[in-house]
């Protein structure tokens, strides 16, 4: 849950002052970088909460993120009016859009961080 309100702080910076700098498509590249930035940094402190473990246990962990956020991000985007069709264009990465690598960076976060800690 942790991740969300990261996302959303990332999300604002990105079109407050990134974008207006940069532009947008740039603005999403370097946005998708400082959120796997901001997980990772998250997924380090909060890691050892969970305890030694098996590499295997961590990328469980993570591929079960990387659902969830999925999901997560596809229903917030249909409550608020966006067509499956819009919210599939976010995992084009042509457009600049990194999402796609953010979701699959996510689902190795945990894993990467236990891994950083000497957890496993």
């Amino acid at each position: 849950m942790a991740i969300i309100p990261l996302a959303v702080l990332n999300g604002g910076l990105r079109e407050t002052v990134i974008n207006p700098l940069i532009g947008e498509r740039h603005g999403l590249i370097v946005s998708s970088i400082s959120l796997c930035l901001l997980i990772f940094i998250l997924c380090w402190f909060c890691i050892p909460r969970i305890g030694t473990g098996t590499a295997k246990m961590y990328l469980i962990i993570g591929l079960w993120w990387m659902l969830l956020t999925v999901l997560f991000e596809t229903g917030f985007g249909l409550l608020t009016g966006d067509s499956f069709a819009e919210l599939l264009k976010a995992y084009d990465i042509t457009t600049g859009n990194l999402w796609l690598l953010v979701v699959l960076f996510v689902g190795i976060a945990p894993w990467l961080a236990a891994k950083t800690r000497k957890l496993i």
